[in-house]
């Protein structure tokens, strides 16, 4: 079975939200842990994930640089933290498949997500990312061409495009080596926002891609046969945090988005999850995966997460 994990970018950081290099590496291995295990499941595995704690550094130190060298622009960011992330994965991967006796070897892509030049997310940006900051510090990154609002007491916020993710570009390379064999890192945060140009040229542009929606495309495009979009909960839940909690387990895509539409799934956490799992499956794959990383070889076997399924027929 192949299937298309998606980890949470904060999968990559400690508990209490920490980036520190050193806390990267331990998060990456206790998600290592739970790729080996579907690997010893016998399941082809591809990984994509998170990077929103990763670029709000690097976004940081563009802050903080902006007086002495220019911002590196976002998409740069984006493919900055696929490949340092890749490479971190990557050695925890080997560790963990070399600890259970696994032959298997790693592979990481610098992968660009192609978004329609003319969405209407560049018109008028709503993504908000990184930090507040005070009006003086901000007009200077609006000076380098970045689009902030004032937030009020908090200060001033960068917002960016959030377009919607059309196809995978580089999925030629991310297919040739899950054939090889290797257990493929590719896609990550979404993959790296690039337009096409009358002749086809692509250019990368200052976006953020929906980390979630981006994992649904390119579970799709590899014809993946189930998408685990991994949480820190065991299940998605209606009426999250109150006495009358309901973890979800099996349901139909129309299920779903039916407590979608109620208004049960935040919309900065649970609600692109749900979105994902949703267009995986209504674009043909088998079923998708709403769980924690603990839980996800139990929830392929059927035994715990959230499962959403095609439409059941009737007789």
């Amino acid at each position: 079975m192949r299937v298309l994990l998606a980890l949470g970018g904060n999968a990559m950081t400690s508990a209490d939200g920490r980036a520190r290099p050193e806390d990267q590496i331990e998060a990456a291995s206790t998600a290592a842990a739970a790729v080996a295990d579907l690997v010893a499941h016998g399941d082809e595995v591809v990984i994509t994930h998170g990077n929103g704690p990763q670029v709000g550094n690097l976004l940081v130190k563009n802050e903080l640089a902006a007086a002495v060298v220019p911002p590196v622009p976002l998409d740069w960011c984006g493919a900055q933290t696929q490949a340092t992330l890749g490479f971190v994965l990557m050695n925890a991967l080997d560790a963990a498949l070399l600890e259970r006796g696994i032959d298997r070897r790693t592979a990481a892509v610098v992968t660009r997500t192609l978004v329609a030049w003319d969405d209407p997310g560049f018109t008028r940006p709503t993504k908000p990312i990184g930090r507040y900051l005070p009006a003086a510090d901000a007009a200077l990154l609006v000076e380098h061409g970045e689009t902030w609002e004032d937030r009020g007491e908090r200060g001033w916020r960068r917002v960016v495009a959030s377009p919607e993710p059309l196809a995978i570009v580089d999925l030629a390379p991310v297919e040739a080596l899950v054939a090889a064999g290797l257990v493929t890192i590719a896609a990550g945060g979404g993959g790296i926002p690039v337009v096409a140009d009358a002749e086809g040229r692509l250019r990368g542009v200052e976006a953020v891609v929906d980390k979630d929606l981006g994992a649904a495309v390119l579970a799709r495009d590899l014809r993946a046969d189930v998408l685990v979009v991994a949480t820190d909960v065991p299940n998605a839940v209606l009426r999250w945090g109150t006495p009358e909690a309901e973890p979800l387990g099996e349901l139909t895509v129309a299920e779903l988005r039916k407590h979608a539409a109620d208004g049960h799934f935040a919309s900065g956490s649970m609600a692109p999850k749900v979105e994902a799992a949703c267009r995986f499956v209504e674009q043909g794959g088998q079923r998708a995966l709403i769980t924690s990383l603990s839980h996800i070889t139990d929830a392929l076997d059927g035994a715990a997460g959230t499962v959403v399924v095609p439409e059941r027929k009737t007789a």
